[in-house]
């Protein structure tokens, strides 16, 4: 049945597939047809009112956002339409296919060849050949030869099209990437200079992490922005209040003492970009003393290098730009006029101290927003942990999590077991991931152990050196990466294992990074805690505690479950209960210490014979269960004879004791013994009660002369 209902399927979805293409083959072949008669009929209005239909219908559906494989399908669908329609107009204007309208093809061509996929670009060409060779040989008797010259025609004009378009496309937007990087480059080399983003190493960490990435950009740009706007209106306040020619705020670009200007307020239109020398004339001596100083008269105009011509200029001041007493930026303003006094001097040097403030403020701005995006995260972060319920959901969620707050290749999950001394690699991925899960290995000086133990991230700063450091042990190592962190998942100081993770890059867990990580680590921690003590929680109401088969109230709702689906599918089960003769004998002649030795024998007994789809619990007392899946009566009997037969063999030997017990089995089959839990556990009940009666030691299956016996 199963290759039928795939076969079935597979037509349907080819169906589907192929409907928009065979209806344009369909309408091509109408319009050849029409052609060849030469007029119209009622029935050319139905044709393109379905094709004009399902045209709107696909290009509507090709506008949303699809796979690849259906965008090229619906490019050759719609296209293929648009050639129908093209070559239907061509036929009902003057001279037909040899007419100057002929060029509508070419039109649809220019358009399939830019905007379709390659695939379905091609595949429209062939179709816009084949339907202008059948209407040329068909419609108009034409020998085939004298069709080739267009064909390739065609051809050649929609690859040469597709050529042109493309690499044109392709020009623009490498042209908008670099454009747009160079913008963000440049935002971020404003953003470093004001010191609103750290060293070039954070930045490459904060690229290597996509999911901060448009975040991050977005609030240094607002960062930016805002400095400059306080700058320009200093300079502006300052330009318009002193008569000034420029006012113009220059940095420091580097060590070598190279400035560029980073915001001017000028009446001059030519105005030179630099970079300036910073140890020369005024800029230096300003630099070097750390105050406000001026120049006037002739000789003020030798000491303002961004003008590209030659102003007149008779006054200079300069006051730096100084933070933690080291001079980052000058202030320059000039004029034609007066010297500066005192009193201007004093507003220079007060517009440089609001500059600095301003600077500032967006500093506290940027690292509260960032402070905001890594809480949100881990907000995020911490919700998903929270639902996970189990280790293996846990582990997932954490790893996953701790992917939108670093870059990193390889990570590993290690839980430790202090009742054995050992770690355990629980979960891996990257290269070498498949090869070292399940590993288990003893406490040692290894990173991983070495973390367990004081409880604090290794190694410093997150460098890894293969050839010195070992994480697991020297023969169960990570692959060779320059940047590793081990960070211990922590629960009331005390260490469940580690979270391993390793990056190709150079410095990937530094401080903007890793506190983050520990956060996460420790939430990772204590979902880990939770899941183990639900777990616990589980075993607990649902396990015998003596023999950790299921107990009497799981056993039960397991056992309709399964009864209601052996209902539903037909199938027969069968129900098995076990007995141990004598046990109260045992109990009283040997003590219950000896007689839970047994009641643990029959118990693994039973594991040890059942099947994985099987289920085994302790009913109460020395009575046990098991309920099997599609067995019938001879399926039943067998595996009731072989628990028989082993326990029988079995000799217990607690303490100084040797000690052999048997036990009775009754056995009840679905639906013939009922088909409900009550009604078939009765009929089981009921086989046992004659196993007993009849000696014990055997196996008895239900039959419908036992009703009732045992009451």
């Amino acid at each position: 049945m199963d290759p039928l209902v795939r076969a079935a399927v597979g037509a349907q979805q080819f169906l589907f597939r192929t409907t928009g293409f065979a209806l344009s083959a369909l309408g091509g072949a109408y319009v050849v047809w029409w052609a060849r008669r030469g007029e119209m009929d009622a029935y050319a209005y139905g044709v393109f009112a379905l094709l004009g239909a399902t045209l709107v219908h696909r290009l509507v559906r090709r506008l949303r956002r699809l796979n690849p494989v259906e965008i090229a399908r619906l490019d050759l669908e719609l296209f293929c339409h648009l050639v129908v329609g093209a070559y239907a107009v061509v036929l009902n204007t003057p001279g037909r296919i040899d007419g100057p309208y002929y060029a509508v093809i070419y039109l649809v061509m220019m358009f399939a060849a830019a905007f379709a996929r390659p695939a379905a670009a091609i595949g429209t060409v062939v179709f816009a050949i084949g339907m202008s060779t059948a209407i040329g040989h068909f419609a108009f008797g034409r020998a085939p030869g004298d069709l080739w010259p267009r064909a390739v025609m065609l051809a050649m004009f929609a690859v040469l099209n597709m050529i042109v378009f493309r690499a044109e496309i392709s020009r623009v937007r490498r042209l908008s990437k670099s454009r747009i990087e160079g913008e963000i480059q440049k935002m971020k080399d404003a953003a470093r200079s004001y010191r609103l983003l750290g060293a070039p190493s954070s930045a490459v960490e904060s690229r290597a992490r996509p999911s901060l990435r448009d975040a991050e950009e977005r609030v240094l740009q607002s960062g930016v922005e805002e400095i400059h706007q306080a700058i320009q209106f200093a300079l502006d306040l300052l330009r318009r209040s002193l008569g000034l020619r420029t006012a113009v705020l220059l940095r420091l670009m580097d060590a070598s003492g190279r400035m560029r200007i980073e915001e001017i307020s000028t009446d001059e239109d030519a105005v030179d970009p630099g970079p300036y020398r910073a140890q020369d004339g005024i800029f230096a001596a300003a630099l070097t003393r750390g105050e406000t100083v001026s120049v006037s008269g002739r000789a003020a105009s030798r000491h303002v290098p961004y003008y590209a011509g030659s102003p007149k200029v008779t006054a200079v001041c300069v006051a730096p730009l100084t933070e933690s007493g080291h001079s980052h930026g000058l202030l320059v303003v000039d004029r034609d006029g007066e010297p500066f006094g005192e009193n201007e001097e004093a507003l220079l040097a007060e517009a440089t101290r609001f500059i600095h403030r301003a600077i500032q403020n967006e500093r506290v701005f940027v690292q509260l927003e960032r402070a905001k995006i890594e809480q949100g995260k881990l907000y995020r972060a911490a919700d998903v942990l929270a639902a996970a319920t189990t280790e293996a959901q846990v582990i997932e969620a954490g790893v996953s999590s701790a992917r939108e707050f670093a870059s990193f290749d390889f990570a590993v999950v290690t839980l430790f077991d202090r009742t054995t001394g050992e770690h355990e690699i629980c979960a891996a991925s990257g290269t070498g991931a498949d090869a070292i899960v399940g590993q288990r290995f003893r406490h040692n000086s290894g990173l991983v152990s070495m973390v367990v133990a004081n409880r604090h991230p290794l190694p410093y700063r997150g460098d890894y050196d293969s050839e010195r450091q070992v994480v697991f042990t020297r023969r169960l190592s990570p692959p060779p990466m320059p940047s590793l962190l081990v960070l211990p998942l922590l629960v009331h100081d005390k260490a469940l294992g580690t979270l391993v993770l390793g990056s190709e890059r150079r410095s990937a867990f530094g401080e903007a990074v890793r506190p983050t990580l520990e956060v996460l680590a420790s939430h990772m921690a204590v979902s880990l805690a939770n899941a183990r003590m639900l777990k616990r929680l589980e075993e607990l109401a649902t396990t015998d505690g003596l023999t950790s088969l299921l107990n009497k109230r799981a056993l039960m709702q397991i056992g309709m479950q399964k009864l209601r689906s052996a209902e539903r599918f037909e199938k027969p089960l069968s129900l098995l209960i076990c007995d141990i003769d004598h046990f109260k004998k045992v109990n009283d002649t040997y003590g219950h210490d000896v007689g839970d030795v047994v009641i643990r024998g029959l118990g693994k007994i039973l594991k040890r014979n059942k099947r994985d789809t099987d289920v085994v619990g302790r009913f109460g007392g020395e009575e046990f269960v098991v309920v099997c899946e599609e067995t019938d009566d001879q399926g039943a009997i067998l595996l009731a004879e072989r628990i028989r037969t082993e326990l029988e063999a079995t000799t217990f030997r607690p303490e100084s004791h040797a000690l052999k017990v048997t036990c009775s089995i009754g056995v009840a089959t679905v639906p013939g013994a009922g088909r409900d839990w009550e009604t078939s556990f009765k009929a089981a009940d009921e086989a046992l009660y004659v196993s007993k009666r009849s000696g014990r030691n055997r196996t008895t299956v239900w039959s419908t002369s036992m009703r009732g016996c045992a009451a």
